[in-house]
C-alpha cells in the first residue's frame, strides 16, 4: 500500500536534511511512503537493488538467518539513516510491526544530491517571477531519465545555455517538414502536436504537451526534417538549446554505441532487439526476434516496452535508432544502439 509523503517526513533523513527545499520537492514527487504488517520483508540478505531504505514508523528487524543482528525503529537518531546501505545486503529486514518505510532508488538519490549540490536551481534567472511555476518545469526535466547519464558540471552549462522565448497562443513553434534547429522545454503554458494527413485540412492532433514536457529532439538527433507540427495551445514561456549545444552536452554523453557482435552479446544475455524502421522496411528483412516499434509512434507506444529489458535500437544506418534510443532513455528505459545500423552488418 502506498501513501503520499510529507517533505518534513523526508526532511530529517540523512543525507536529504542537507537539500535545498527545491531538491526535496523534486525527489518528493519520486517517492511514496510504503505501509506493511508484521512478518513482510522490506528486502532480503544477498538483495543486490539499487536502492536505499529508511523506516519512519514501526520497527524492523535486520536478521541473518534466525539471529536478530539489529533492531530499528521509525523516528528515532538510527532511523534517520539508511538501512543496511551496503550492496549485496548483508541482512534480511522484516517489519516487526506495522511499518512505514520509504525507498528512493540510489542514482537519483545521488543525482539530486549532485544537482543540489552544484547549485543547478540558483542558475541564471531561473529565480525569477514565478519561483513555483520555474520549480515545476526544471524539477520535470532534471528527473527525465537520460539525466541520469549527463555529467553535472554539463548539466549546469545546460541550464545556463537555455534560452528563453515568450509565445502567443496559436503561434507556431515547429512545423512540420523544416529542419531542426532546437531542443525545446515547455516551461508555461501547453503545446499541441499535429501531424499533417490528406485526409484532414488542420492534420492529426498526436499529443498535449505540458510544463516539463520537451520536443524537437528526434530532428536534431536523426539530422532529418521535423515529422510534426507544434503549435501554443496557450500563451507559455518555452527555453531552447541550440543543435550544437544539445549535440555537444546532451547527446554525446547519453547514447551508447555498440558494435554487432557486443549486440549480439547482449542479446544472448537476454536483452531486445527493437527495430525503429517502418512496418514495410521490417517485413523486407529484421533481426530474429526482433520488435518493431516505428520512430514515429515511439511516444504513444511506450507502454507496449518492458522497463526491464535492455533493448539493442537498430535502424538501416543508425539515425533513427539514435533518435528512438534518446526518447527511451527520456522515459527510464535501457538501450544500447547498434552502430553504423542494419545496412552495414548486414549488406
Amino acid at each position: 500500500m502506498a501513501k503520499e509523503l510529507d517533505i518534513r517526513q523526508i526532511g530529517v533523513l540523512s543525507p536529504l536534511n542537507g537539500m535545498k527545499r527545491d531538491s526535496l520537492r523534486a525527489l518528493l514527487k519520486k517517492i511514496e511512503l510504503q505501509e506493511v504488517n508484521r512478518g513482510a520483508t522490506l528486502f532480503e540478505k544477498g538483495d543486490t537493488e539499487n536502492r536505499v531504505f529508511y523506516v519512519l514508523s514501526g520497527t524492523i528487524e535486520l536478521k541473518d538467518g534466525d539471529e536478530v543482528v539489529r533492531t530499528i525503529t521509525g523516528g528515532t537518531a538510527d532511523a534517520r539513516n539508511p538501512i543496511a546501505p551496503d550492496l549485496p545486503r548483508q541482512q534480511t529486514a522484516v517489519a516487526t510491526d506495522h511499518v512505514g518505510y520509504i525507498s528512493i532508488e540510489s542514482d537519483l538519490l545521488d543525482l539530486t544530491l549532485t544537482w543540489d549540490q552544484t547549485g543547478i536551481y540558483e542558475v541564471g534567472d531561473f529565480k525569477a517571477e514565478k519561483e513555483t511555476e520555474d520549480g515545476d518545469w526544471m524539477t520535470a526535466l532534471l528527473q527525465i531519465g537520460a539525466f541520469q547519464k549527463i555529467p553535472p558540471a554539463n548539466i549546469q552549462t545546460i541550464f545556463m545555455r537555455l534560452e528563453r522565448v515568450d509565445y502567443k497562443a496559436g503561434d507556431i513553434v515547429i512545423k512540420q517538414g523544416q529542419e531542426g534547429d532546437y531542443f525545446y522545454v515547455i516551461r508555461s503554458g501547453s503545446c499541441m502536436v499535429t501531424r499533417e494527413s490528406p485526409l484532414r485540412d488542420k492534420g492529426i492532433d498526436l499529443a498535449e504537451l505540458h510544463v516539463g514536457d520537451t520536443f524537437g529532439e528526434e530532428a536534431l538527433i536523426s539530422k532529418t526534417k521535423c515529422n510534426a507540427t507544434i503549435t501554443m495551445q496557450t500563451d507559455g514561456i518555452l527555453m531552447r538549446l541550440g543543435q550544437k549545444d544539445f549535440q555537444a552536452l546532451m547527446i554525446e554523453p547519453i547514447l551508447d554505441w555498440i558494435d554487432h557482435d557486443d549486440a549480439n552479446e547482449v542479446i544472448a544475455n537476454g536483452g531486445q532487439w527493437l527495430d525503429v524502421r517502418l512496418p514495410s522496411e521490417f517485413k523486407v528483412s529484421h533481426k530474429d526476434g526482433a520488435v518493431n516499434l516505428p520512430l514515429y509512434l515511439f511516444r504513444h507506444k511506450l507502454n507496449t516496452l518492458n522497463r526491464k529489458t535492455l533493448y539493442v535500437v537498430c535502424c538501416d544506418t543508425g539515425r533513427r535508432s539514435s533518435a528512438a534510443s534518446f526518447v527511451l532513455n527520456e522515459k527510464g528505459f535501457q538501450t544500447v544502439v547498434l552502430k553504423g545500423g542494419l545496412n552495414q552488418v548486414e549488406g
